[in-house]
C-alpha cells in the first residue's frame, strides 16, 4: 500500500481530503508542523510527502531540506497559498516533485500523486496499450514493404517503439517488439538479396542513395546552398543513437532533414567509408588508384586516403571550396581540433570523421566491464548519450552553431548485436570479419548466407582470381569450425558490422540548421 504523509498546520480541515485518498486505497498520516514531519519522515519510509509552505514555527521551505536529508529520493509536493514567483522558484530550486496552490480539490491531489508515485506504472500501461494497437499496422507494413524508402519508414517506426519502451517495465511487450524486429530484419535481408545486384549495376529505377553516391546526391548540394557546411561522419552510428543525442542539440539546431541512405556491402569501414569519400565503388577505386586500395588479406591501414579521395571527387565536380579534413580517433585529437577550431570556422566545407563509437564497439567485445555497461541496445544508447554529452564533439557542435554552420551528421554504416553463430571454413588468407568473409576456399551452407561468387558483379575487388564473398544475415555471425565453442562464447551478444541488417545498412542522414 502507498504511504503518504500530509503536513499542514490546519490539518483538521484536511479530513475530507484524507478520507477521499483512503477511499482510493492510500494510507495517509498527518501532522501539523515541520518538526514532527522531519521526525516522522525519519521513522517511516513514505512514498510521498505533501508539505504546506505557510506554517508557523518552521515553514515548508525550511522543513523541506531537512526532510530531503533523511529521505532524499522521496517525492515532495509543496502546497502554497501564494502564487508569488519567488516562492515557486525557491520551491522548484529545492527539488520538489510538484506544487499545488490552495485551495486544492481532491482530484488535483490525486492527479499529482499518480504523476509522482505511479508514473512508471501508468507510462508502462499506456505505452504497452499503444504498441499493442500498433503491432498489427507494423506487421502489415512489413508484408507490403517493396522499396528502400518503405523499409526506412518501417525501421524508423520500430526504432521509435524501441526507444519508447526503454522505460517500460513490461518485459513481455519488449519481447514481442524484439520478435517483430527480428522478423522485419529477416524480411529485409530477403529484400536486399533480391535487389542489391540491380542497385549496384544501375538496373533499378528505384535505386536508393548509396555510399558511393551520397556525396554527389546529398552532401554537395547542401554545401552549395549554405555558406558554411560541416560534415560530421561518426563511425558505427545508428539511427537509435542519433535519437539518443538529438535532444541535446535542440537548443542549438533545427533538424531540417531526418532521412537515411543505404550503405554498400560489406558494411565495414574499409569499403563503405572509402566509397563515400571517393564517390566510387571499391572495385573502381582499386582499378583507378591501385596504390590506394588494400584488400582484406594485405597488411596496412585500409582508410589512409580518405582526404585525397574527397579532394579528387570535389575537383571532378567543380567544387572549389576552402576545405578542411580532420579524423579524430584519440581523445587528444578532439582537444587539438578545439584549439584549432578557427580553421573549421574559416572553411567553406569542413569534414570531421569521429571514430569513438567504433572504438566503443570493439571495447565492448574485448572488455568485460564495458560489456556489462552496454548489456543491450538500450544501455548502448544510454552510454552513447552520456559519451556525447561530455565529449569534445558536443562542444565543437555548439561552437559551430554559434558561427552559423549548417551541419550534416551521418555514418559509413551501423552495427548489430549478434547472437546466432553460422559455421564457415576457409584458408589462412580468409578475412577475419565476423559479418562477412572473402577468400578463395570458403566452405559454408549457401542457404545461410548471401553469397557472391563473382565479386565484380557487385563492384567489389578480388584478392585473387577465385575469391568470393559471403555476407551474414540479420543477427548471425560467422565463425570457424576450429575452436568454435570458445569463439561463440566470446563473440555472442557483441556488436558487429559488415553484413546485412536494417541496423547496418539503413544509415541516418541528418541536416541541422543553426538556430538564429
Amino acid at each position: 500500500m502507498v504511504k503518504i504523509l500530509w503536513v499542514d498546520d490546519e490539518v483538521e480541515l484536511l479530513k475530507p481530503h484524507v478520507l477521499f485518498l483512503k477511499g482510493k486505497g492510500y494510507e495517509v498520516d498527518t501532522c501539523n508542523n515541520g518538526y514532527d514531519a522531519i521526525d516522522m519522515a525519519g521513522d517511516v519510509a513514505y512514498d510521498l510527502i505533501i508539505l504546506d509552505e505557510m506554517m508557523p514555527g518552521m515553514t515548508g521551505l525550511e522543513t523541506l531540506p531537512q526532510i530531503k536529508e533523511v529521505r532524499p529520493t522521496t517525492p515532495v509536493i509543496m502546497v502554497t497559498k501564494s502564487e508569488e514567483e519567488n516562492i515557486m522558484d525557491k520551491a522548484i530550486g529545492s527539488k520538489i516533485a510538484d506544487y499545488l496552490i490552495k485551495p486544492v480539490n481532491p482530484n488535483q491531489v490525486l492527479l499529482s500523486i499518480k504523476k509522482n508515485v505511479h508514473q512508471q506504472q501508468l507510462v508502462t500501461e499506456q505505452t504497452t496499450a499503444d504498441y499493442r494497437s500498433e503491432f498489427g499496422r507494423i506487421s502489415q507494413s512489413l508484408q507490403m514493404a517493396d522499396t528502400f524508402q518503405d523499409w526506412c519508414s518501417l525501421y524508423r517506426k520500430i526504432t521509435s517503439w524501441e526507444i519508447e519502451l526503454d522505460s517500460s517495465t513490461d518485459q513481455s511487450i519488449k519481447e514481442v517488439l524484439s520478435y517483430q524486429k527480428n522478423e522485419a530484419n529477416h524480411e529485409f535481408c530477403k529484400f536486399v538479396r533480391r535487389n542489391y545486384y540491380n542497385w549496384i549495376n544501375k538496373r533499378a529505377t528505384d535505386t536508393p542513395v548509396m555510399s558511393h553516391t551520397l556525396m554527389r546526391n546529398r552532401i554537395f548540394p547542401v554545401a552549395d546552398e549554405n555558406k558554411k557546411t560541416t560534415l560530421l561522419l561518426i563511425d558505427n552510428f545508428r539511427y537509435d543513437q542519433w535519437r539518443s543525442i538529438s535532444s541535446l542539440l535542440r537548443g542549438y539546431y533545427d533538424v531540417e532533414v531526418d532521412d537515411f541512405f543505404c550503405a554498400i556491402l560489406p558494411t565495414a569501414t574499409q569499403y563503405a567509408r572509402n566509397a563515400i569519400f571517393a564517390g566510387l565503388m571499391p572495385l573502381s577505386i582499386d582499378k583507378l588508384m591501385p596504390n590506394k586500395w588494400l584488400n582484406d588479406n594485405e597488411d596496412g591501414g585500409k582508410n589512409q586516403y580518405e582526404e585525397e579521395f574527397l579532394k579528387r571527387l570535389m575537383a571532378q565536380n567543380g567544387k572549389n571550396w576552402k576545405f578542411t579534413f580532420d579524423k579524430l580517433v584519440r581523445p587528444e585529437q578532439g582537444r587539438r581540433l578545439l584549439d584549432n577550431i578557427q580553421k573549421v570556422y574559416d572553411a567553406d566545407f569542413s569534414v570531421i570523421v569521429y571514430n569513438f563509437l567504433d572504438i566503443l564497439s570493439h571495447a565492448r567485445t574485448e572488455t568485460e566491464i564495458i560489456r556489462e555497461l552496454t548489456e543491450d541496445e538500450a544501455a548502448f544508447r544510454s552510454l552513447t548519450r552520456s559519451w556525447f554529452e561530455h565529449s569534445d564533439l558536443y562542444t565543437i557542435l555548439k561552437m559551430l552553431s554559434e558561427k552559423g554552420h549548417t551541419v550534416v551528421i551521418t555514418s559509413d554504416h551501423g552495427t548489430i548485436r549478434v547472437d546466432n553463430p553460422v559455421k564457415v571454413t576457409g584458408d589462412r588468407e580468409t578475412s577475419s570479419n565476423l559479418r562477412y568473409k572473402t577468400g578463395r576456399n570458403l566452405s559454408y551452407n549457401s542457404k545461410e548466407v548471401y553469397e557472391v561468387l563473382r565479386p565484380e558483379d557487385i563492384q567489389l575487388p578480388s584478392s585473387n582470381l577465385t575469391s568470393s564473398y559471403i555476407f551474414a544475415y540479420n543477427s548471425d555471425f560467422l565463425i570457424y569450425n576450429n575452436d568454435a565453442n570458445r569463439h561463440i562464447r566470446y563473440y555472442r551478444n557483441t556488436f558487429q558490422h559488415g553484413g546485412i541488417s536494417m541496423e547496418e545498412m539503413i544509415v541516418p542522414y541528418i541536416v541541422l540548421k543553426p538556430k538564429k
